[in-house]
C-alpha cells in the first residue's frame, strides 16, 4: 500500500512539474512576443509544443506569431517562409482535431495573409477558402466572437471589389463585439484576442 502511494505521490508530482513548466514556457513566450521579438517567441513555442505534445495551443501561437507578424512585411520571400511556418504549425494540430472553431479561425487568417501578400494572385484562390473556414469555425462554436468577427471583417474588407452591403455586415461586428463580454475561454492561455479590431471596424462602420 505504501509503495501504491508513493508511486502515486510521484506520478503527480511529475504531473505538476511538466504543468508548472508548460505555464512557465507559455509565459515567457508571451513576453518575448509582447516584446515584439517574433522569432524568438516563436521559437519558443515550438520547443513547447515539442515538449509537451497534449496541447493545441503551442502549435496555435506558433502560426499566429507568424501570421500576424507577415503582415507588416513586404518582402514575398520572408512573407513566404513565415506563412509556411504557420500553415505546418496549424496543419500538426488540425490533423489532431478537426472540431476546434480556433483553429479553423486561424486558418482562414493564414489565407487572408497570402490575399494580402499578394491580392491578384491569391484573392481568388483564397477568398472563397477564406469564407468557408470562417463558416465551419462558427457553425462549430457559434458563440466564438473571433469566428463571427472574422468572417464580418473579411468581407467588409473586400466589399470595395465585391460591392456587397455592408449594413449587415456591421451588425454582425456588433454582434461580436457582444460574444467578446460573454466568451469563457477554456484555460488561461486560450485565444481572447480580437476585441481591439472589432471596436476598430465598429468606429469604422459609423
Amino acid at each position: 500500500m505504501k509503495k501504491i502511494i508513493t508511486t502515486i505521490a510521484l506520478f503527480v508530482a511529475v504531473i505538476s512539474s511538466a504543468q508548472g513548466q508548460f505555464e512557465q514556457g507559455m509565459g515567457k513566450a508571451f513576453q518575448l512576443w509582447k516584446e515584439g521579438k517574433n522569432t524568438e517567441a516563436s521559437d519558443m513555442f515550438e520547443r513547447i509544443s515539442a515538449a509537451d505534445k497534449s496541447s493545441w495551443l503551442p502549435n496555435y501561437y506558433v502560426a499566429l506569431v507568424n501570421t500576424t507578424a507577415s503582415f507588416g512585411i513586404q518582402d514575398k520571400t520572408q512573407v513566404n517562409a513565415l506563412l509556411n511556418k504557420a500553415q505546418n504549425a496549424l496543419d500538426a494540430e488540425m490533423i489532431k482535431d478537426q472540431n476546434n472553431a480556433e483553429l479553423y479561425v486561424m486558418q482562414a487568417m493564414i489565407y487572408t495573409a497570402w490575399i494580402v501578400v499578394d491580392p491578384m494572385t491569391n484573392g481568388m484562390k483564397y477568398s472563397g477558402k477564406t469564407i468557408e473556414m470562417y463558416t465551419k469555425a462558427e457553425a462549430l462554436s457559434p458563440q466564438n466572437p473571433r469566428a463571427v468577427f472574422g468572417k464580418a471583417d473579411f468581407q467588409i474588407q473586400g466589399a470595395k471589389w465585391t460591392g456587397v452591403d455592408t449594413k449587415p455586415l456591421c451588425q454582425e461586428v456588433d454582434k461580436a463585439i457582444g460574444l467578446f463580454a460573454t466568451f469563457k475561454p477554456q484555460t488561461p492561455f486560450s485565444p481572447k484576442w480580437g476585441l481591439d479590431r472589432a471596436l476598430e471596424a465598429q468606429k469604422n462602420c459609423k
